[in-house]
């Protein structure tokens, strides 16, 4: 079902761009200074297994930030894209391509929504979905000849993206207070909490915007009490409901959708997707029932890059993989053995205090902070994320295989135990005349 993951050394091609020190030199000289990166250089990838300037293989429990779901070099998507760039890379939204319709027809049935309009990015595609709420509010109102609603409520801990109007909508204070103020008119709502959201919908509201699963913020399910209220209020108040899927959505929980779990009587009004619909490629989308798109008249929204020919024939590609490969079962199959082993872990590493999540989106909450552990991952060939300080996210391609998950189990206990062991030390250092009686409990020491 899946391509292989193993891969023959070759000689790396880093030589004719520079030395990795070279290469990070260049970087740290010439490039804003918006990322903290480890000194690894990675050049190419195989499957589940991407490979640094000196052909070290790293298993990828990351995949791109949920970008790469098959994996790396997945050969039907090479051939598309080496086919497309021979064609067409780009012709603009004044025409139609050979692709773009069919990409929306497929997003249509998957999401079981109306209408597509292409982005380039997460951020773009949860930009244009505010715009469609307010521009749905603003038709309505006119209809009627009252005032617009403009209000837009979203939960605390979301993350949707680094725009103006996506980082209006984020929870997290180090995200927006560096460029405050941002767009008025935004409340958040406290997660889950169904009284909150209702003492906070009203007449006014026009959007409530929601991850199914918070990505960012931790790997938070929402609850399907929460969501189903939050479908009800929507339709009480004529507001949309939005559905950030961007993390979540095209198969990361074993379904096209995270939503979908809540069942086809609540669907939302409009879902905004990203990651990975181009296998690796820029290119976001929303989508939106019919109600709602029809807000839109020409000249209202608009794209130079989004839904281009290459990009809209490899996410084509994607998703006729994902469905004839069968790869959503074996996401289901994957994330319950990876869970498994995850809670068999927490059995004997007393610092994890929870395992969260659905298919292959995952996170391990740390009674602790998380970077060292990531580090560790690291230096052992395992790539990880840290999240929220404590929170290990892992978003592994969608082909891996059980053999991967057993490695990465393996590995994962290794990091622990480094990690566990390390810390312990440090903590003797700093309060030798304690140690003995904190024991060998990491929870105790550094609970949160």
């Amino acid at each position: 079902m899946a391509p292989r993951t193993d891969m023959p050394k070759k000689k790396s091609s880093v030589a004719k761009r520079g030395s990795p020190a070279k290469i990070v030199a260049d970087s740290t000289r010439y490039l804003m200074n918006t990322y903290r990166r480890p000194s690894v250089v990675f050049t190419h990838g195989r499957g589940c297994r991407l490979y640094d300037s000196q052909g070290r293989a790293y298993l990828d429990f990351l995949a791109g930030i949920a970008v790469n779901a098959l994996g790396y070099a997945h050969p039907r998507m090479v051939r598309v894209i080496r086919r497309e760039a021979g064609r067409a890379t780009h012709i603009s939204n004044l025409f139609h391509n050979p692709y773009q319709g069919s990409l929306a027809r497929k997003l249509a049935e998957w999401s079981g929504l109306d209408r597509v309009f292409f982005s380039n990015s997460g951020a773009e595609a949860m930009e244009g979905a505010l715009k469609l709420a307010r521009a749905y509010a603003h038709a309505k109102a006119g209809a009627g000849g009252g005032a617009p609603k403009t209000r837009i409520l979203a939960l605390e801990n979301s993350f949707h993206g680094r725009t103006f109007g996506a980082l209006s909508i984020t929870y997290t204070p180090k995200y927006r207070a560096p460029f405050e103020p941002l767009v008025p008119g935004v409340e958040f709502v406290r997660v889950n909490d169904v009284a909150d959201l209702e003492s906070k919908f009203d007449a006014s509201v026009c959007a409530v915007v929601i991850e199914p699963i918070q990505g960012e913020g931790g790997i938070f399910p929402i609850s399907e009490a929460f969501w189903k209220r939050a479908r009800e209020l929507a339709t009480k108040y004529d507001a949309a409901l939005i559905a950030d899927e961007i993390q979540s959505g095209l198969g990361r929980t074993g379904r096209y959708f995270a939503y979908q779990r809540f069942g086809e009587d609540s669907l939302p009004d409009v879902v905004t997707v990203a990651k990975p619909l181009a296998g690796g490629l820029p290119l976001g989308a929303f989508i939106a029932s019919e109600q709602f798109a029809s807000a839109f008249t020409p000249g209202m929204h608009g794209s130079t890059f989004g839904g281009g020919p290459l990009v809209c024939a490899a996410a084509l590609e994607f998703l006729t993989i994902v469905e004839e490969d069968e790869l959503l079962a074996n996401v289901r199959a994957r994330g319950i053995e990876l869970r498994a082993g995850l809670e068999e872990l927490a059995t004997r590493f007393d610092f994890i205090r929870e395992v969260r999540g659905e298919g292959l989106i995952l996170g391990i909450d740390l009674a602790i902070e998380g970077a060292a552990f990531v580090q560790e991952a690291l230096q052992r060939s395992l790539l990880i994320n840290c999240t929220h300080d404590h929170i290990l996210r892992l978003l592994p391609p969608f082909i891996i295989r059980r053999a991967d998950v057993t490695e990465f189990l393996r590995k994962l206990e290794a990091v622990l135990a480094t990690a566990q062991k390390s810390a312990a030390k440090a903590r003797t250092a700093a309060h030798p005349t304690h140690a003995a009686s904190h024991g060998t409990s990491l929870a105790s020491a550094a609970a949160r």
